[in-house]
């Protein structure tokens, strides 16, 4: 992502609960500590989006996956993190708790607008999902967010495509 300079947003957000980390029966708190953490890239320009699970939000795990899905002569924008823009050629960032949300060019609105479409179907339309099962619902809305200005029969190819040579099985045999 972001060969030839090209831009590439970066964000975190926050998708369900964790009950390893909130026991049932408590209260349902606001907080972000229980649920799953959600890392995307969006590219500017092309449109793609790339989303994954991780454990932490620390630069130590962020950084590595930066590192292998974005080019080093990309630009990336990201919302208050400063330190994950070491290894490209340029990084700016917005300060949301101060109110800053855009400056010219320097914006994570394309990142949040992939969000805002993610958790409306996770909210809508599938309600919950388990932890073990989530980076398939992310590969989805990829898929989705990749394709979003195809026809339905271009994407049904897409996919056909992207299936062959994989056996497809509901458990272990």
């Amino acid at each position: 992502m972001g060969s030839d300079g090209g831009a590439v947003e970066v964000d975190e957000n926050f998708i369900g609960h964790d009950q390893t980390v909130k026991p049932k029966g408590r209260k349902k708190g606001r907080g972000f500590a229980h649920k799953h953490k959600v890392f995307s890239l969006v590219e500017r320009g092309t449109g793609t989006a790339r989303t994954m699970l991780v454990n932490d939000l620390k630069a130590a795990t962020l950084v590595p996956i930066l590192e292998a899905n974005i080019s080093a002569e990309a630009t990336i924008y990201t919302d208050e993190a400063e330190k994950l823009g070491d290894k490209f050629a340029e990084h700016e960032f917005v300060r949301h708790g101060r109110g800053d949300y855009a400056r010219g060019k320097v914006t994570t609105n394309t990142v949040e607008g992939y969000f805002s479409i993610f958790k409306r179907g996770m909210k809508g339309i599938y309600q919950h999902a388990a932890k073990r099962h989530l980076h398939r619902y992310l590969a989805e809305f990829d898929f989705r967010y990749n394709t979003r200005e195809l026809t339905d029969l271009e994407r049904m190819k897409v996919a056909v495509r992207q299936s062959v040579g994989k056996r497809l099985r509901y458990a272990a045999v």
